[in-house]
């Protein structure tokens, strides 16, 4: 059976030294955020992932949801009680506002749990992680009402949420929907339609469902100028906040998937249900984004996490599986052959591997602190270079993280050989669960044009240039350092890689935008390499000055210096094939007839 331990001391390097949390004690939630504190709550947190997530993965891929004749789903035997172990604990209302029974912390410490409880059982961590989205689009968009209705139930774990967006016809393209809404006359609105695809639609595991829904008020504006949100409970709320009777919404059917088995993807049908308007009229995409940019963000974290577990896995079997000898001599003589972690290539594939997810870590880390930042701050100038960064940087991590972290799963499964293709093994399903997380919440070739085609160029490309000037202020600081010296020097040629990709867009792609549209992708991956370049050597930074401090740590130190050092040497030079694929421009991609394909 597959293994997995929640990675809390890398985290609390990271919280401690890289980007020390006790600099953020001006915001409110952080005070209270002291470096023990944290240490506890994700230890507790790693214990309920690791002892009560992790142990019912398989097992819920194997069984999977089932739609019964009345429409309700029963989710896998386990999930229920682990779920109630989740909200019971609190983890639902982690970072939410207390004035609504959450707990205040800073968001970063729901971003990493968020890992764990994704490594540890990536199907049943989708139903609290659609839930905490849909309460901060409530908390942004919400009336009051619908907070004091809705929050309090929501944070407690009690009722669950839900995103309805995607339609038989419409995916990313959402100004085709067709779902109506019409006015009932007292404030509400008869919400007639079918949704697919929506994950944790329907199950048995919480005694409401919120579902939060793009519809088309009667009479509405064509395209995506017309799109209302709202809000439509599975069983309406008297006022005094007990439940009423059944809404006219339910499941007709579970899609069957290739992967995340234990999660309820229905098809959700909307017959009359009453829903109330959330935000403006005609403005609900606006209402939604906080929401999808939320789960963006979430899956980024999911592919990480994927990544994560599936590499645990794969160094726990090349440390066992013994085949062949040493290209050196016998490294252990006293067995029949050497195991294959001593062989150059399989060292190669588990560090690129690891090299990415410690790096990963830090972007989402550092993510995670820039979101309280753009949340919390009363500083406006710091809010609005957090709010340019986090719009900078979705669809980097989403759309890098989820590519690399399905490549990573499949590389972890290789190290099987035979054994990572049969399912008691597990990778089989890390492989599976992790493609998804390339296509749901904008797929990632979207999340590519998104980042070119609007996040570059947005208020006179204002936060790229901040991020370039950050990281290019960190390599002249640090260029006089010998102990630095491979990280920066690989990292200044990566950014000026990156910087030169950027302006051959704004001198190519404004005429002729297909040259941005064949770019995209590889400037999207361009990109994610030197954030994450940049995270090797901040890291690397604060490795350096904990291993002379000594505390015993030096080996873990000299270890991560290590994969540091792999990570510039062997997976950064790919810059520059990234910028010349770019720079091809996108003659050839276009000049195929439709029919010669």
């Amino acid at each position: 059976m597959p293994v997995y331990k929640a990675p809390v001391e890398d985290v609390m390097f990271l919280l401690n030294d890289v980007f020390p949390i006790e600099r953020h004690n001006n915001l409110p939630g952080f005070a209270d955020a002291t470096p023990d504190t944290v240490e506890a709550i994700l230890a507790e947190g790693a214990k309920l992932c690791e002892e009560v997530f992790a142990p019912l993965n398989l097992s819920g891929d194997q069984e999977g949801c089932t739609r019964n004749p009345d429409g309700s789903v029963t989710t896998p035997k386990g999930f229920r009680e682990a779920y109630e172990a989740y909200a019971a604990g609190g983890w639902m209302g982690l970072a939410a506002p207390e004035e609504f029974g959450g707990q205040g912390l800073p968001s970063v410490l729901n971003t990493i749990m968020q890992e764990f409880v994704s490594s540890s059982n990536l199907a049943l961590g989708m139903y609290p992680g659609l839930t905490q989205g849909a309460i901060a689009a409530l908390i942004e968009h919400g009336t009051e009402e619908q907070k004091r209705t809705y929050l309090p139930k929501m944070i407690e774990g009690t009722w669950t949420g839900t995103m309805n967006l995607t339609e038989p016809h419409c995916g990313t393209d959402l100004g085709l929907l067709k779902t109506k809404a019409v006015p009932n006359g007292d404030g509400s609105y008869a919400i007639s339609g079918t949704k697919i695809f929506i994950s944790a639609g329907e199950h048995d595991m919480a005694e409401n469902i919120v579902h939060l829904v793009l519809a088309r008020i009667d009479g509405a504006p064509a395209g995506t100028k017309g799109i209302s949100l709202f809000v439509v409970p599975k069983f309406l709320v008297k006022e005094d906040g007990s439940l009423g009777e059944r809404n006219g919404v339910s499941c007709g059917s579970l899609e069957h998937k290739m992967g995340i088995h234990g999660n309820a993807t229905a098809v959700m049908n909307y017959d009359g249900a009453r829903g109330w308007l959330v935000g403006e009229a005609n403005r609900g995409l606006n209402a939604m984004f906080v929401m999808m940019n939320e789960a963006r963000l979430a899956v980024g974290v999911q592919g990480l996490a994927q990544s994560e577990v599936a590499y645990q896995n794969a160094v726990a079997y090349a440390k066992d599986r013994l085949q062949g000898r040493s290209l050196t001599g016998a490294k252990f003589p006293d067995k029949p052959a050497d195991p294959i972690i001593v062989h150059p290539d399989v060292r190669r594939t588990l560090l690129s591997i690891k090299a990415f997810n410690e790096a990963g870590r830090a972007f989402i880390v550092w993510t995670g602190l820039n979101n309280d930042i753009a949340h919390r701050s009363s500083d406006e100038a710091q809010r609005q270079v957090a709010e340019d960064y986090m719009g900078l940087m979705t669809p980097v991590a989403k759309g890098v993280l989820t590519d690399l972290g399905f490549d990573n799963a499949v590389k972890a499964q290789q190290m099987f050989g035979g054994h990572g293709y049969i399912e008691e093994w597990g990778m089989s399903q890390f492989v599976r669960d992790a493609r998804i997380a390339m296509i749901y919440e904008g797929a990632n070739g979207i999340q590519a044009m998104d980042l070119v085609g609007r996040k570059l160029g947005k208020d006179g490309g204002r936060a790229v240039m901040t991020f370039f000037n950050e990281v290019g202020a960190f390599c002249q600081e640090n260029a006089g350092d010998e102990s630095l010296k491979a990280y920066i020097a690989p990292l200044q040629q990566g950014l000026g890689h990156l910087q030169q990709a950027t302006m051959w867009f704004m001198q190519n792609a404004m005429a002729k935008p297909d040259n941005a549209g064949a770019g995209a992708t590889d400037y999207m991956h361009l990109f994610g390499l030197v954030v994450l370049g940049y995270m090797w050597a901040r890291m690397a930074k604060a490795a350096q000055v904990k291993k002379a401090e000594g505390n015993g740590v030096a080996e873990k130190m000299d270890a991560k210096l290590l994969t540091g050092r792999f990570f510039m040497e062997r997976m950064m030079p790919e810059t520059a094939t990234r910028l010349a694929l770019i720079t091809t421009g996108a003659d050839t991609t276009m000049a195929m007839p439709v029919e010669a394909f």
